[in-house]
């Protein structure tokens, strides 16, 4: 699945401007015009696809409300895996405010009683859209590989359903999750994520290749494009996944200058959390823009 141009790529939906993965805040990135809407999924524990993400529930981005039923002794739910919470308990954990003092607070509108949605809620808004997905599937290398297995499934079965998989790309830092697509859902697009962390000796989370070529061990794992880290992103990392035929999506870029760098370095898409400040840098450079959708 090619890149045109230079990309733009909300991250979960427009954080910096509304709460994170959120339909408020997709809704807000759509209007705002971008290429693709990034978003993080979770699975819960009677198998639902759900759009958070981290895979324990943070406090900084999620609060409490009420149990799912009364005397629920799994409550509260914030702090624990979303693997160990069902849809309904999910359904009660208000996503619409961060936690006073985080960073984007100072630029990020509130939207109290704004909920957890599933992937296929997603899907209902950014289909009509024409917006592509980035779904990056969050798990990590003490997931078992049927387990892994199933969450693959899961995702592309819900993208599937939604008629969206030709549109969709699923990313990973556990490369695991690119061997399967590729094996059991090769029309999906399967994007390697790579950051500092994962690229150490020893590493797990390379689906057992070496982290000494990355763009070379993404290619093997099976990967249709690369997306690092901003601060891997130095020229010949991009102009070897060119090289290779790998679109490279950068991450996560939010101060113009840094946005101006790479669109001089070649990147195929900025992923940020400002949408409006990466289309105002692109616009200084005569770049097209996507458009956007009310």
């Amino acid at each position: 699945m090619l890149f045109s141009g230079v990309e733009v790529h909300g991250h979960r939906g427009a954080r910096g401007l509304r709460p994170e993965n959120t339909l408020p805040g997709f809704a807000h990135a759509l209007e705002l015009g971008v290429d693709a809407i990034e978003l993080d999924v979770g699975l819960t524990s009677d198998g639902a696809v759900v759009v958070c993400h981290d895979q324990v529930l943070s406090p900084v981005t999620l609060a409490d409300t009420v149990p799912a039923r009364p005397g629920d002794p799994s409550f509260p739910y914030v702090g624990k895996a979303i693997r160990e919470l069902t849809l309904a308990q999910l359904r009660t954990v208000d996503a619409g405010v961060r936690r006073p003092g985080d960073a984007f607070t100072a630029t990020q509108r509130p939207l109290p009683g704004t909920g957890i949605p599933t992937l296929a809620e997603a899907c209902g808004l950014l289909g009509p859209a024409g917006v592509r997905l980035s779904v990056e599937l969050k798990t990590d290398p003490g997931w078992p590989d049927a387990l892994v297995a199933l969450f693959t499934d899961a995702v592309a079965g819900v993208l599937a359903s939604a008629g969206l998989a030709a549109r969709s790309r699923l990313l990973a830092f556990d490369w695991r999750v690119l061997a399967e697509a590729r094996e059991r859902h090769p029309g999906l697009g399967r994007t390697a994520l790579v950051e500092r962390k994962t690229l150490v000796p020893g590493t797990r989370w390379l689906a057992g290749l070496p982290p000494d070529d990355p763009v070379g061990a993404a290619l093997a794992a099976g990967a249709t494009a690369l997306s690092p880290e901003h601060v891997l992103a130095v020229p010949s990392l991009v102009d070897d996944a060119h090289a290779l035929a790998l679109p490279v999506a950068v991450w996560t870029v939010n101060e113009p200058e840094d946005m101006s760098r790479f669109i001089k370095y070649g990147v195929d898409a900025i992923v940020t959390d400002y949408p409006d400040r990466l289309r105002r840098v692109m616009a200084e450079h005569g770049l097209p823009l996507p458009p956007a959708v009310t």
